[in-house]
């Protein structure tokens, strides 16, 4: 309060308008200060008026240069009260403040006093008050230089991905203030900046000179401050590289392509990394800007020391491993939104690296002759990438047109940084077309005594699996390298340096895979019916097909049908008249199938059975329904309990729904 140089009025506020342009008195310091107006004051907080102390706070400063005020210091950097006051001089601030209330209640001055929640900055650290304070620091010039920044971004030289980060960006720049560089650390890059002591000329050099040009004088001393950590950073990009000489890796790698950052630090780095860079190379220093989340715990809350919640990644990579880790950090999100740690993906993620590495102990255990399937890979995938037709059966082509659609897909969305997009379909094709179909498709083949027939399929196996880890290096770089070095086709190259796959302009193979899609549902179909009726999966059955017009591939895929549909028997009939009474249909687009009950259950039995069911589920109904009428129950026991009673009826409903279904079908 003792450096008060005037007190600010809104300039719509009616009450004070003949006001503006007087004179007030400052208590205690008895010294006349002007009444202003200005649009920063808040009408409706407090009185409406408040004083201006522009040494001492950011917005007072604003208002102190906008209207020429006087700028006075009332305490020093050891928080310790000036000679404004004899009385207070030497004190310390928190001491002063309390003296200096309890003067203006002996002048008379104070009309009362209340409390109130303020917006003083706290230090997040120590948790004391900041107290602004004017000092003498170095700046740089900005306006020019963000104007150069800003318009490199508008004219498409650097873009931001997502593109949403321009605003804060533009913000930024489009309304920046000269940039305070100097700071008062014992750490950092030292300004550069050599004062006399004998006549005062500032001196910036490289190397300390050894005499004051001006004066001659050598009586030198350097700045005590640092520069600011984001001007040191913001050099980054070129002074990596071995600027300002132009080395080999300057000339090669700057411009730098993309650079990842979180959203938090646009301002402070990004916008200073492209400043520095026009400044002094006159390139942007990145073309992309790739602007990720910021991980969060799995409440939502950002991770700090304050709140404990901190996750120690080399602590859940000496448990779960790194690939866990990455995996878990990138399934199911979005470019740009905050991620939050869950610790049940990095199960997931261990899963599917069991997942992978069983399917390669299969492929790799029942390969043919080590040199035939070499000799045969190379002739039939080294020479313009060509498949030997004849040697591919309807599910070979199925997988691979999967693969290479895969390929197209995950290339896009690398190219447009969908990185969780691309990793949830690689994990998505590896685990379900590859693993858990692809291969229980062609286990009849890989033990057929046909070396033929076993080497073609291995072919495939090692070719789809070994460039679907290509794919998924990226994301899990360790396992898939110890996997890959273990399979064979693909030469001697370390994964890392591999060929990503070849991505085709057509797809060969769109029949036959929307064929094995229709054969993947009847599949389904057939295992949810054995389900429903108890059938044990060694009870085989005759599977009866209408078709017209896929007869041809449900012949080729007759092996892998037998296996998966727990079938004896494929049998293709013309019309439903060669069908017998009881059988179950099953209908997939144009494909009907019909299984015969009486080869999976004793109808009489499975009617009894389910009679007796039907009267279990019947009185379990029944009670519940009772028990949820009576108002006794309903009023006085908890809502938990309620709730409970009524899922369960719900449940029972359901149960004797699908009983009835299954008797009225028998």
């Amino acid at each position: 309060m003792l450096g008060d140089t005037a007190v600010a009025v809104h300039p719509d506020d009616e009450r004070y308008k003949d006001l503006v342009g007087k004179t007030c008195i400052l208590p205690i310091m008895n010294k006349e200060i002007p009444i202003i107006a200005d649009d920063f004051v808040e009408m409706e907080f407090g009185t409406g008026c408040v004083k201006i102390t522009p040494a001492h706070d950011m917005n007072d400063y604003q208002a102190g240069l906008r209207h020429n005020l006087e700028f006075i210091e009332v305490f020093d950097k050891e928080f310790k009260m000036g000679d404004l006051v004899p009385e207070y001089k030497g004190m310390d601030l928190k001491e002063a403040r309390i003296k200096i209330v309890e003067k203006l209640e002996e002048l008379g001055a104070l009309v009362n006093t209340e409390d109130y929640t303020h917006n003083v900055a706290k230090c997040e650290r120590c948790k004391n008050t900041i107290e602004p304070k004017v000092s003498e620091q170095w700046f740089v010039s900005m306006k020019d230089l963000a104007k150069r920044a800003a318009d490199s971004v508008r004219n498409g030289e650097t873009r931001f991905v997502p593109q949403r980060y321009e605003k804060q960006y533009f913000h930024w720049l489009d309304n920046i203030q000269d940039w305070c560089i100097s700071r008062q650390l014992w750490w950092g890059h030292r300004i550069p900046a050599y004062y006399c002591k004998d006549c005062g000329e500032i001196h910036v050099a490289k190397a300390a000179p050894e005499k004051c040009t001006k004066c001659g004088s050598t009586n030198l001393v350097q700045d005590p401050d640092t520069l600011d950590t984001w001007f040191s950073s913001a050099l980054w990009p070129f002074s990596t590289l071995g600027w300002p000489n132009m080395t080999e890796d300057y000339k090669d790698f700057y411009p730098t392509q993309t650079l990842v950052t979180g959203f938090d630090i646009i301002t402070f780095w990004i916008s200073r990394m492209m400043t520095q860079g026009l400044e002094f190379t006159g390139e942007v220093p990145f073309k992309d800007v790739l602007v990720h989340g910021i991980v969060r715990d799995s409440q939502g809350r950002k991770m700090s020391k304050t709140l404990g919640n901190g996750i120690d990644p080399l602590d859940v990579i000496e448990k779960n491993g790194t690939d866990s880790l990455r995996f878990s950090l990138l399934s199911g999100t979005t470019m740009g939104n905050d991620i939050r740690f869950m610790p049940e993906k990095l199960d997931q993620a261990s899963n599917f690296a069991n997942k992978i590495w069983n399917a390669a102990k299969f492929i790799t255990m029942n390969l043919a002759d080590d040199e035939k399937v070499r000799e045969f890979c190379y002739e039939v995938y080294e020479k313009n990438n060509a498949y030997n037709p004849d040697l591919l059966k309807i599910e070979d082509k199925w997988i691979l047109n999967k693969f290479d659609k895969l390929v197209q897909d995950v290339s896009k969305n690398l190219d447009n940084y969908d990185l969780g997009i691309a990793l949830d379909k690689i994990y998505g094709f590896m685990w379900n077309e590859f693993c858990d179909w692809y291969i229980e498709m062609v286990k009849p083949r890989i033990y057929s005594e046909s070396e033929e027939e076993r080497v073609a399929v291995s072919d495939i196996l090692n070719h789809v699996f070994g460039s679907s880890l290509k794919l998924l290096h990226p994301f899990m770089p360790f396992v898939t390298s110890e996997i890959y070095s273990k399979l064979i086709c693909f030469g001697t190259e370390d994964l890392m340096v591999s060929k990503w796959p070849k991505i085709r302009d057509e797809f060969v193979f769109d029949k036959e895979e929307a064929i094995i899609e229709k054969m993947k549902k009847l599949i389904v179909e057939i295992r949810n019916i054995r389900t429903k009726m108890n059938v044990h999966p060694t009870k085989k059955s005759k599977l009866l097909i209408i078709s017209n017009s896929i007869e041809k591939e449900i012949k080729e895929a007759e092996e892998f049908l037998l296996k998966l549909g727990f079938a004896n028997e494929i049998v293709i009939v013309k019309d439903e008249k060669e069908v017998p009474q009881n059988a179950v249909s099953i209908v997939v687009d144009e494909l009907k199938v019909f299984i015969p009950f009486e080869e999976l259950v004793d109808i009489e039995e499975e009617r009894k059975r389910l009679e007796g069911e039907k009267a279990k589920l019947e009185a379990e109904v029944l009670r519940g329904e009772k028990m949820l009428s009576n108002p006794g129950f309903v009023n006085k026991a908890p809502e938990a309990k309620v709730n409970e009673e009524k899922a369960k009826l719900e449940n029972y409903k359901q149960m004797l729904q699908n009983v009835e279904e299954r008797l009225k079908s028998l």
